[in-house]
């Protein structure tokens, strides 16, 4: 069991909120995931993993979809998908849907919820795809109810990819992290920017360490585990099942 900061976080609606005033910003993939490290080329890793995975897939989850990015790149290496958006803002998801719908001859289909108590189908899904979503998760009951109802939502030989903010154990080696990033934001926009991105970290963000959400993969049954990428607080990893 990872420690993680237990000063009060923001409620799942104060972050609705925030993202409903973001949509402009995360329909770019320039500018809305400017704070992600390596954010091009862990969407590209993650995609390419699944098109290399499931070939023929026809069915896809996006867990926390907003703008719809990620199912879009994923659509250019498998075109056609039947897509299921679920994002707790509308506003992203009415963007996702209208961006998605114009690229694929597949349904779409959208879900505002968390993903902690969306009612998913077993054995669906040939690829899930969750991108800065999962570090919104609290409790490790939370995680583990969260990676066993993915799990249980692919089908046989399906996988599952994360591109995500991530934590370290021990303590020591997170402030390390931590600290490279906070120099890369102060880079990228200056002190007051990277105060501001680090603020709403604090208060919306328990994310946990790649090894901890591997280990949450295996228990739920995945066969294959493996890291893509990690660069400081960010990475690339998945499961299949």
């Amino acid at each position: 069991m990872e420690q993680n900061n237990l000063k009060p976080k923001s409620s799942v609606e104060e972050i609705q909120k925030r993202f409903d005033q973001d949509v402009e910003r995360f329909s770019n993939l320039d500018t809305g995931q400017q704070t992600t490290i390596d954010a091009p080329l862990t969407l590209e890793l993650t995609t390419s993993a699944a098109a290399t995975v499931t070939p023929a897939a026809v069915t896809m989850l996006d867990i926390g979809c907003g703008a719809g990015n990620y199912t879009l790149k994923m659509l250019e290496k498998i075109p056609g998908l039947d897509c299921t958006l679920i994002d707790l803002s509308m506003p992203m998801l009415q963007r996702a849907h209208e961006r998605v719908s114009a690229v694929t001859t597949g349904n779409v289909e959208i879900l505002q919820a968390d993903i902690l108590v969306a009612d998913l189908p077993e054995n669906h899904y040939d690829i899930v795809l969750a991108a800065a979503v999962l570090h919104h998760l609290r409790a490790d009951s939370d995680w583990e109810s969260v990676f066993n109802k993915i799990y249980r939502s692919l089908k046989p030989g399906g996988s599952f990819w994360i591109s995500d903010l991530i934590s370290h154990q021990p303590g020591e080696l997170n402030q390390l992290f931590e600290a490279r990033y906070a120099s890369y934001l102060e880079q990228l926009g200056g002190a007051e920017y990277r105060d501001k991105v680090l603020a709403y970290i604090d208060a919306e963000d328990s994310p946990r360490s790649v090894s901890y959400q591997l280990d949450l993969m295996k228990a739920a049954g995945f066969r294959y585990t493996d890291i893509l990428h990690k660069n400081a607080c960010f990475a690339a990893f998945g499961g299949i099942k």
